[in-house]
């Protein structure tokens, strides 16, 4: 309508300019018709904007008075309820999110006991617009019933005629006081635990008595399948409390200047934005998912509107099966023995878990521990399905680590295979990296116990991801995030699918990083660097095409010709090799710290490690049919004849059967290997697999000292380490061999002539048994 009004307008003033050209009209009579021309487009634009016009009136100029809340609501809503939907959009961010996070969390709650009548009741839904949205994600339906609160009557006339129209005989409007909110069926019988699904949607910040409100709800939710769900604004002090920091949660806190302003802008409207609200509501209920944004609401760059979504379930719930660790003061980690946690011993609680060692061990029976313990536990307690990932303080560790370093994981699990002699009954702790590895010792020998272990958080993010995304996709979507790198819908199917397996700390990373698997997830993180130089290097030396071409290769005779006479010139140019020399491009893009670096140069040039790196891998190993680890480094992504075992069919199917079966063994630690093990009780695991970890020491640290001294406890008797190292000879064996190991070289780099494994990035591959 105004883009007809604008035509019609421009064309009549292009008929009146020329009337006055040729027929010498007066300017005047030529501007008083002009002018009579505009009337509809002032017309079209006022309807265009009334919606708008109202809300500014409505919200910003026309006083509300000090009155009760319903006279309140009522006077504020009267006239703009018909106008309300379509002037929130912008600005109440998150409802579409908060509600298909609950949705696919619902669906995960509820095969429990799909028996159960599934209640919602939306507390201060007004116009319904939130129950309507919902059934996209979850369809109303398929409720037994559906109860919209609201103390509103206006914007209730809207929900009734939304209803209507739909012709959802399941949903009922109610207008009541949400802090004595009564549902009809609750006349037959007490109504405690009898409601599955709550929503607060930018009302809990409305209701003065919250502290009533959350009291009743907890009161009525059901303890084993309810969930509460939150979206509304709020603000945050600049330091978190103990169990704030156990919940978790990036860019909760607010800068003083937004902290202040924002308080006092939304409590004209009688909207209480301070952080009051949301600290009693993870304190009564147990955090299930937590995401804090910024409306970026009119002028992007200025207007920051903090704002968060929540999930959460009754504390009263049975997280026993959850529990890795108890907290003390808000927060506890397995392995950390530092005065501010405590372990427990969990193979009283859990017995197939041979983790929790400490100084004195309390004799706690599982309903001990539940009952008796008060403080509220952090969101890994509460998070849904299997319980991979093990409490941490995640604000110790994210301003260290702010991505992963690892994309993709550069030692070669099949040579590992071949000296690990890998069964069912051992207990295995592994350095996390990108996860392939770990899932490539899943599938093939399903040990007992891997406990994966990695400083960086975000390493852990990436591998619960694919742990998560095993168990709830199918392997084309699957494939497409971590075979191909890309996924167009990667953020719809975080939230409606993926979500309820993560941890909330995983989710949050996630969620920001939701464009990871826009274009090439393998170019992101700080490996990606090095894979990008190498696509600028073969683009300027002209030779991408035959990059991709010695990946396809169907013979290694063509691989080896190719590798010769078109890349080996590129990569070992002194150009190149000066820039791998450097120590920044080294621990940015590679992940080589400088002791190791140091290590590598101490026995040779940097010339020399990558031609005896890279000269014997295309007449040794086929990179189109198995050897994968440098058509990704060429190309950016993998292929289904050419990948890690976790994204073939075969391997993706192994980890999915039985539920999953393989896949509970897994344990994700987010703290050093020391740590960790100190967590781990005598004789508990049976192998260890550092990679190059011990490279990154400096000689003679006390820290390997301390390390190997608690693996010799903690490995049983003829239990053994394997790792790899840039030097042929580490100086690290004898403080093997000085704590009891018998330390032999599996392999040995002696030039370029033989490739020890299929990526052969190592002078060195040892293993060292304890006797």
């Amino acid at each position: 309508m105004l883009v007809g009004a604008l035509l019609a307008y421009y064309k009549r003033k292009f008929l009146v300019t020329a009337l006055a050209y040729y027929t010498g009209s007066s300017m005047i009579s030529a501007c008083l018709i002009l002018a009579g021309s505009l009337i509809p487009v002032v017309l079209a634009l006022g309807h265009a904007v009334k919606p708008q016009l109202k809300f500014i009136w409505h919200c910003f100029i026309r006083p509300l008075g000090a009155t009760d809340q319903r006279t309140r609501l009522e006077k504020f809503y009267k006239g703009q309820a018909d106008v309300y939907d379509a002037t929130r959009g912008g600005l109440l961010r998150g409802r579409n999110t908060m509600l298909s996070l609950s949705a696919s969390h619902l669906r995960t709650m509820r095969a429990k006991d799909p028996a159960q009548r599934l209640i919602w009741v939306d507390i201060g839904g007004g116009t319904g617009h939130n129950i309507e949205l919902m059934n996209k994600h979850f369809p109303v339906p398929s409720f037994d019933a559906v109860y919209l609160i609201d103390l509103c009557e206006p914007l209730l006339e809207v929900a009734r005629k939304r209803f209507a129209r739909r012709g959802w005989n399941n949903v009922t409007v109610l207008c009541q006081d949400a802090n004595e909110f009564s549902l009809p069926e609750w006349s037959r019988a007490d109504p405690k635990g009898s409601v599955n699904f709550v929503t607060l949607s930018y009302s809990l910040s409305m209701i003065p008595n919250f502290y009533t409100l959350l009291d009743r709800i907890d009161y009525v939710l059901s303890p084993e399948t309810g969930l509460l769900s939150v979206v509304d604004f709020y603000t945050s002090g600049g330091q978190p409390s103990l169990h704030e920091k156990a919940i978790g949660g990036t860019s909760k806190e607010c800068g003083w200047l937004s902290r202040w302003f924002w308080q006092i802008w939304f409590d004209l409207d009688h909207v209480s934005l301070s952080p009051h609200r949301r600290d009693y509501l993870e304190y009564k209920f147990g955090t299930v998912k937590t995401y804090n944004g910024r409306n970026r609401f009119i002028i992007p760059f200025i207007v920051r509107i903090p704002y968060y979504i929540w999930l959460g379930r009754s504390r009263s719930c049975d997280v026993s099966r959850f529990c890795h660790a108890f907290e003390v003061e808000g927060g506890n980690m397995v392995g950390n023995c530092s005065p501010s946690f405590l372990t427990i011993k969990e193979s009283e609680i859990i017995p197939s878990l041979e983790i929790g060692r400490p100084a004195v061990e309390p004799q706690v029976t599982q309903a001990d521990a539940v009952i008796n313990f008060k403080p509220p536990l952090s969101s890994f307690h509460y998070q849904l399905g299997k319980p991979w990932r093990l409490p941490y303080y995640e604000q110790l560790v994210h301003k260290e680590f702010r991505t992963f370093i690892y994309s993709f994981t550069w030692e070669d699990p099949f040579e590992d295979m071949r000296h690990l002699e890998l069964g069912s009954d051992d207990s295995m702790l592994v350095i996390t990296s990108a996860g392939d590895n770990a899932l490539h010792y899943a599938i093939a020998a399903q040990p007992k116990t891997i406990h994966c272990v990695d400083m960086n958080p975000c390493q852990g993010h990436l591998l619960e991801l694919k742990l998560a995304a095993l168990h709830t996709l199918d392997y084309e979507d699957f494939f497409a995030m971590f075979g191909q790198g890309q996924h167009p819908h990667f953020r719809n199917l975080l939230n409606s699918k993926i979500s309820p397996l993560l941890s909330s700390i995983a989710y949050q990373f996630w969620r920001v990083q939701d464009k990871a698997f826009t274009k090439a997830f393998y170019l992101g993180g700080y490996s990606g660097w090095a894979l990008r130089l190498a696509q600028v290097i073969f683009a300027i030396a002209g030779v991408s095409k035959d990059a991709e071409a010695l990946c396809s290769a169907t013979t290694i005779a063509e691989q080896e010709t190719i590798w010769r006479e078109k890349l080996k010139p590129v990569l070992l140019n002194p150009i190149v090799v000066a820039l791998l020399k450097s120590p920044v491009f080294c621990w940015n893009a590679l992940g080589v710290p400088l002791n190791q670096r140091k290590m590598l140069l101490d026995e040779g040039s940097i010339y020399e490690f990558v031609r005896d790196t890279l000269d014997p891998i295309p007449s040794t190993y086929s990179f189109k049919e198995g050897a994968y680890f440098y058509p990704l480094a060429l190309t950016g992504h993998y292929t289904p004849s050419s990948c890690p075992a976790y994204l073939t069919r075969s391997g993706f199917e192994a980890l999915k059967a039985n539920n999953g079966k393989a896949t509970d063994a897994f344990r994700l630690h987010t703290d050093s290997i020391f740590n960790v093990l100190q967590g781990l009780s005598t004789w508990s695991l049976t192998r260890a697999v550092i990679m190059d970890h011990l490279d990154w020491f400096s000689p003679g640290s006390k820290d390997v000292d301390d390390e190997v001294s608690e693996l010799a406890r903690v490995l049983a008797p003829e239990g053994f380490v394997l790792w790899r190292s840039a030097a042929r000879q580490p100086w690290y064996q004898e403080v093997f061999t000085r704590h009891g190991f018998v330390v032999t070289a599996i392999s040995i780099r002696k030039g370029p002539e033989v490739a020890l494994d299929m990526v052969n990035m190592y002078a060195s591959f040892w293993k060292a048994v304890k006797a």
